[in-house]
């Protein structure tokens, strides 16, 4: 999906984590992610929000939680969007602060105190008995909890397994019996997702689920309810922010921006943020008609994945689709067009929509990808020693 892109954007990562296979200093599956870049990306994202009157809690599950580049991305938005629990505890210990948790998983009840007490910008909620489970662990830390209620989306936008919220007509109901913990306080409306990229053109486009929290904001003030946020998630990107504050949203929450891999960045290589992450791996075996099998590990069902660079002969070849039942041991490429373009140890590339934490793929940063010099910094997973086996 991002091949073209990054190989125009970004030549040097192709190169360097392709020669970072060749010396062994990286197994195969393993993602490469150039550090500078994902920082720069930061960067931009934040002065761009700060011109607009944004706030930019990021999301750090497409990029598997690597502490070396959450640290680059909090030293520009020091917040963070937590997708679940353990999540929460990783970027913590990385050094980020919490924005807003419960955004994609709802907080398991036991975990409350522990998580309320690092004092999260705002909690989101699904439902009433979440609601009071966040005010009840908030009020015996002597303190009031800001709640971002989630309104139930659209049901033709709301990706499978994530579904939930609040009924828009149940809202005000909703809103009544908060009003009546002590230790929560509603502090504004979100839903997900509220932008999607255009198939096509790779644009990104408000959906149903934008108008409904717009809506639920709307229903909110006429409660009384004043200073309410409006978290805008889905799409998030350069391109996004001045549609997301014409909209009236106050926060948003990139992810794949970070790493400038957003459909819209496979459809136009020139948009600002620089694409900054490829998965190496290398071929496994050879089948009987021909079609080399790539080691598995870290393809993603909804990756998009399309062609591998074989670069030691430079040859590109088609990645065959998987099926349902597809479990990632290996993935089959077509036919090389030529004896020999791919052999056995071979190197391939590969860069397409990920969320690394769903992987059991290793996970490098690389920094100094401009110097003589870069540093390799590997994901906490164990290396195996060089040479051979004991006897």
């Amino acid at each position: 999906m991002f091949l073209d892109t990054v190989l125009a954007r970004n030549p040097a990562l192709v190169d360097a984590a392709a020669e970072l296979h060749r010396r062994g200093d990286i197994p195969p599956d393993t993602y490469v992610i150039d550090l500078d870049a994902v920082e720069s990306n930061a960067a931009l994202l934040a002065a761009g929000a700060r011109r607009l009157g944004l706030t930019l809690w990021f999301v750090a599950k497409q990029f598997g939680r690597h502490p070396e580049v959450v640290r680059a991305i909090a030293r520009h938005l020091p917040r963070y969007a937590a997708i679940d629990a353990q999540e929460a505890r990783l970027l913590h210990a990385a050094g980020a602060l919490p924005g807003n948790l419960g955004h994609l998983v709802q907080i398991p009840h036991r975990a409350l105190p522990e998580l309320l007490a690092r004092r999260p910008t705002a909690v989101t909620v699904y439902d009433l008995a979440n609601a009071r489970a966040v005010a009840g662990a908030a009020a015996r830390l002597g303190r009031v909890q800001d709640l971002l209620v989630r309104v139930e989306g659209d049901p033709e936008t709301v990706h499978p397994g994530q579904e939930g919220g609040v009924p828009p007509a149940a809202l005000a109901g909703f809103a009544r019996a908060v009003e009546r913990l002590p230790g929560a306080r509603i502090a504004g409306v979100t839903a997900f997702p509220c932008l999607r990229c255009d198939p096509v053109t790779g644009a990104p486009r408000p959906t149903p689920s934008l108008a409904l929290a717009v809506r639920a904001r709307e229903t909110l003030y006429g409660l009384g309810h004043r200073d309410l946020s409006l978290s805008a998630p889905g799409a998030t990107c350069l391109a996004a922010l001045p549609l997301l504050a014409s909209a009236g949203a106050t926060h948003a929450e990139p992810g794949h921006a970070l790493t400038g891999t957003t459909p819209l960045h496979a459809v136009d290589p020139c948009q600002p943020e620089t694409t900054a992450y490829v998965y190496v791996t290398e071929v496994a075996h050879t089948l009987a008609d021909g079609r080399p099998a790539l080691f598995g590990g870290g393809f993603y069902p909804r990756g998009r994945v399309r062609d591998a660079l074989l670069p030691r002969s430079g040859v590109r070849l088609r990645v065959a689709d998987a099926p349902a039942e597809y479990i990632d041991y290996y993935r089959l490429l077509e036919v090389p067009p030529t004896p020999g373009a791919a052999r056995v140890g071979d190197t391939a590339v590969l860069a397409f929509r990920t969320q690394m934490f769903v992987t059991r793929s290793s996970i490098a940063a690389l920094s100094g990808l401009s110097t003589p010099t870069p540093r390799l910094h590997l994901s906490p997973l164990p290396k195996p020693p060089p040479g051979p086996p004991p006897a």
